[in-house]
């Protein structure tokens, strides 16, 4: 395998579209493409070229990164009419950043090798305002030999990677990664209302927290937005409820009673109930300041990351 400094990418949402430019501002050539046309020109505006389909940026590329919402739209990008598989070279790789379940990136990865096609799965944890900057972690499933070289575009758009395995072991952290985010995210919420209720000053509150044994994460971020009242984390109800069900289809598989984490899904069920799939998962907050007719507002805090 010789080493190759083009890539397409396709997707370029939230996630995608910020890591697509890290790679075009690391100075690889980058081919893209989107169903949506403004985000295309967004990237050709920064140096990347647009391409007419899958097939077509794999085609000129020779190989092909893809950041997208679920396991079916990756099937249907790689495998489907112009798909990626229809335009990469043998001896090509695909670079799957999406979030996928073991089963489902192990199936795709096997129709991949059927085409001649090399895979690695690199989905990423952090948030979409890291991903902004670079700062986003890379989880790596896959031969180590492909993992490096593929290294350098990775580090273009990742502060860290970990190889965690062969295929289908990223997908295994990743899926616990943000388990433990939206059960996080939910403790945040339900701490800040205790505080609100308590008399304190949230602002207060917000930073005692950081300082404390309690932090987290998600503390640290989300609970900004939600003291804005904006939630604007770039992260949907329905993309959490698909991460949940990957974490409950794992436990059930392995026998592991996830008790924690199947509460935290049905309150995000809620969630989507009261305000639909495309909210932003942070508004799982909102579900508390609703039954309790009480806000959490506090100066001084962004409306995004």
């Amino acid at each position: 395998m010789t080493q190759s400094l083009a890539y397409a990418f396709i997707g370029l949402g939230h996630l995608g579209a910020n890591l697509a430019a890290c790679l075009v501002r690391g100075g690889f050539e980058v081919v893209v493409y989107d169903r949506n046309p403004e985000t295309v020109e967004h990237l050709v505006a920064q140096g990347a070229a647009a391409a007419k389909s899958p097939a077509d940026a794999a085609a000129r590329a020779g190989n092909a990164i893809t950041c997208l919402p679920s396991p079916r739209v990756s099937e249907a990008v790689l495998v489907g009419p112009d798909g990626l598989l229809s335009g990469l070279p043998k001896g090509g790789t695909w670079i799957e950043m999406s979030t996928n379940g073991r089963d489902e990136i192990l199936r795709l990865a096997d129709l991949a090798t059927e085409a001649g096609v090399y895979t690695l799965e690199c989905p990423v944890t952090g948030g979409v305002h890291l991903a902004a900057e670079g700062k986003i972690t890379a989880l790596v499933g896959g031969d180590a030999a492909l993992y490096e070289r593929h290294r350098a575009a990775i580090e273009a758009m990742c502060a860290r990677a970990f190889l965690m395995g062969p295929i289908g072991s990223a997908a295994v952290i990743k899926v616990i990664t943000n388990m433990l985010a939206f059960i996080h995210l939910v403790a945040a919420g339900e701490a800040l209302m205790l505080a609100r209720k308590g008399g304190l000053d949230l602002a207060q509150a917000y930073h005692a927290i950081v300082a404390s044994s309690g932090n987290s994460f998600v503390h640290e971020t989300e609970s900004q937005l939600v003291l804005n009242g904006s939630y604007d984390i770039g992260f949907t109800m329905d993309l959490a409820l698909k991460d949940l069900g990957f974490a409950l289809a794992m436990a059930q598989e392995g026998g592991v009673p996830l008790d924690l984490a199947a509460r935290v899904n049905t309150i995000f069920q809620q969630g989507k109930v009261a305000y639909g799939g495309d909210a932003w998962s942070t508004m799982i907050v909102k579900l508390l300041e609703d039954a309790t007719a009480t806000d959490l507002r506090a100066p001084g805090f962004p409306a995004k990351l």
